[in-house]
């Protein structure tokens, strides 16, 4: 299935029914009186987070959504039928904007969700709601009122614990094969991992988590460099982020920074976010550039800085282990502010 993580929808919502004008006219009653009645109301345009979906694709070719218009009222006092409301189903995570892409409407961030996103009409009254002691047989019937009509943006933001970040082929999809049941593209060349993958890490029966890899930043990708930082969003959510280094490469520290200052300029807190930075591949170092090279992070990073191989599982555990802490900090922290 394509990964669509954005999308722009029209939404209207149906239009209240009429009321109507009727009078009430039977054998042996001489003043039967007004008995039209009011319009059904229109139905809502609602979206729902569900479970089992993670991508927007289905909003690609179907962008147009429009709820039933009220029944309409009748004689005898018969109010029209309400129209039921159309559901638009959603990854959790998704977030819904304005028009302008910049007003946040809603964020369903737990299953079963649930906006109304545009409300529809109240159906008109019938002239038997405007019967008075001084105006018996009124003839006014009120139309239904129109319903909600708007374009939304739909932008998924993926649910995830911690957040593999790095320059390209630095590891981040073998390191998410390793630790979980994910099957990412894996090859030697950059920029393999073309949209975000997200992965269950399961430490023990009662321990797991879950783990997204996002395509790597190069220089200049906050300005549209590279794939840019259209993905970032993916890990806004995240308690923790596992920036892994590629250790074959003569300048770590280089890299490190590099990746720093592209968060720096996205923003939306992920440079505040909690960093585990890791020096990856080690298989493909001699002892003496692993010294060289720890060293040289170290001193650029300001603390111990973590040793693994994805592809040969050394210093996985603990890595993964390092996650687990700062994951639950995280989720007792939440829990004991809720």
């Amino acid at each position: 299935m394509k990964f669509l993580d954005e999308a722009k929808v029209w939404v209207k919502a149906g239009d209240g029914g009429d009321g109507v004008i009727a009078f009430r006219r039977e054998k042996y009653i001489e003043f039967g009186g007004p008995d039209g009645g009011n319009g059904g109301r229109g139905g809502n345009v609602v979206v729902e987070a569900v479970d089992g979906l993670n991508t927007l694709i289905d909003y690609r070719y179907a962008q147009h959504f429009k709820a039933r218009k009220g029944g309409n009222g009748a004689g005898q006092d018969r109010t029209g039928a309400g129209s039921e409301d159309v559901v638009l189903k959603v990854p959790i995570g998704t977030q819904i904007f304005a028009e302008d892409k910049e007003t946040l409407l809603a964020d369903l961030d737990a299953p079963g969700a649930r906006v109304v996103i545009a409300q529809g009409g109240d159906g008109g009254h019938g002239n038997a709601h405007y019967k008075t002691s001084t105006n018996r047989a009124p003839r006014r019937a009120d139309k239904g009122w129109p319903g909600e009509e708007k374009w939304l943006w739909l932008r998924l933001k993926l649910i995830a614990d911690a957040g593999l970040v790095g320059l390209p082929n630095a590891g981040k999809s073998t390191f998410l094969a390793a630790v979980s049941a994910a099957k990412p593209k894996i090859a030697d060349y950059p920029f393999t991992t073309l949209h975000p993958q997200l992965g269950v890490v399961r430490l023990n029966a009662s321990e797991e988590f879950v783990l997204a890899d996002i395509p790597g930043l190069i220089e200049g990708a906050h300005e549209g460099a590279g794939l840019g930082d259209r993905f970032l969003g993916h890990i806004e959510r995240c308690a923790v982020l596992l920036h892994l280094i590629d250790g074959s490469q003569p300048d770590p520290a280089g890299a490190w920074r590099t990746v720093r200052e592209e968060l720096e300029g996205y923003g939306n807190g992920l440079a505040e976010k909690p960093e585990l930075v890791a020096l990856n591949k080690l298989d493909a170092m001699t002892p003496q550039a692993r010294t060289s090279r720890l060293k040289a992070l170290e001193r650029a990073v300001g603390r111990p800085v973590l040793l693994l191989s994805g592809a040969t599982q050394e210093g996985v555990p603990e890595a993964l282990r390092a996650l687990a802490n700062v994951i639950a900090e995280k989720r007792a922290a939440d829990k004991a502010k809720a």
